[in-house]
């Protein structure tokens, strides 16, 4: 496939997801899509006359050839929507970057990835909540995200980093900056350890609206999202709310009622947005973290099994498609990962299905 034409077409302004997977489909890769006439253009859904034009007229081909150029200066590595290594994570939200660009050495596809948000005015109460958490969270070898702003967010990549836990900062702008500048050091610091990601071109200035786009990457790339602090306004609303909008787990760290910065995890809480938590165990228990299985011994019943209904659901799709990771059986189930954790966690003790390496299932 054409790097060239991918960047080409995530240049394409109002180009989101929906229509990148249209014609995508449509014409069957992205270098067909740049060599399609007019009528053929004009067939595609969603695709109107400003958009045909731009892909008739090649505009957006200087801008791939600057940034095609600065990717390989800079040696940043870029993941198209169709790309096999793209976040399998990410990939499954409707609204997923067609092209995201990556600086560091983490394993975007980690068998747990958690992101840690709250608010930019962080009390010591949020920042020692930051150091326990990620420490006690280390034995199961996360990869921590966040946003790299000040607050909750530096305090997760900072006590990630003391620890050698890798973690990612996800930018609202591109890779050829740091914002803010004060955490450019830190930023350094992550790409031994963990590393950068945005959807956003080089050239790209940290503008208003590119953090909550920001955030749905946040939300996205994880299986679990933690909230320490945060106003009843703010980021760390939204990537909660994005977070429960994928289906994806949300927890959050209660406070005092009068307390600015605990008002909206105590709002997350008491409206069923979240889970609440005091401490990493929780975490380890809902979604089923704590729980080793010893599979060797597990045999398939010889009397027939009743399922119930989420069980037969899960049986169901992985008779259909042999063996799934647990973001993908999630996915498809519409199931959080804590309550398919639970539930197949039933199916192993029955015999109805096993697990393998990397959190991956199968029907016996």
């Amino acid at each position: 496939m054409s790097l060239f034409h991918q960047i080409a077409l995530s240049c394409l302004p109002g180009i989101g997801s929906v229509l990148a997977r249209n014609l995508l489909s449509y014409f069957g890769n992205e270098e067909e899509i740049f060599k399609a006439k007019s009528k053929q253009l004009s067939k595609v859904p969603g695709i109107g006359p400003k958009t045909k034009e731009l892909i008739l007229n090649h505009e957006v081909f200087r801008f791939a050839e600057d940034e095609l150029k600065f990717i390989e200066k800079y040696k940043i590595r870029p993941y198209f929507l169709t790309d096999k290594d793209y976040p399998k994570r990410l990939k499954n939200c409707a609204d997923a970057p067609v092209m995201l660009y990556f600086k560091g050495n983490a394993d975007l596809n980690s068998t747990k990835i958690i992101s840690i948000v709250g608010t930019r005015n962080a009390t010591e109460y949020g920042k020692e909540i930051c150091k326990s958490l990620i420490f006690d969270l280390k034995k199961h070898n996360p990869l921590i995200v966040s946003g790299l702003a000040y607050g909750i967010d530096f305090a997760s990549h900072k006590e990630a980093h003391k620890l050698a836990i890798p973690s990612i900062g996800v930018l609202a702008h591109g890779l050829d900056r740091i914002y803010p500048a004060q955490h450019r050091s830190m930023a350094e610091k992550m790409l031994d350890c963990g590393g950068l990601l945005t959807e956003f071109m080089s050239g790209t200035i940290p503008d208003r609206e590119n953090f909550p786009k920001r955030n749905r990457i946040i939300a996205g790339l994880c299986d679990v999202t933690i909230v320490v602090e945060a106003s009843i306004k703010g980021g760390a609303l939204i990537t909660a709310e994005l977070a429960n909008s994928y289906n994806r787990d949300v927890f959050a760290f209660p406070g005092r009622i009068n307390d600015e910065f605990s008002l909206g995890c105590n709002h997350l809480i008491k409206t069923n947005r979240a889970n609440l938590i005091t401490k990493a165990v929780d975490i380890e228990y809902i979604m089923g973290w704590s729980t080793e299985v010893d599979t060797s011994t597990i045999t398939q019943l010889s009397l027939p099994i009743n399922l119930s209904g989420d069980e037969e659901i899960i049986a169901k799709i992985l008779s259909n498609k042999g063996s799934l990771a647990i973001d993908e059986l999630s996915f498809l189930t519409g199931f959080q990962q804590s309550k398919l954790v639970h539930t197949v966690l039933g199916m192993e003790m029955q015999g109805i299905l096993i697990s393998l390496p990397g959190k991956v299932y199968k029907l016996v």
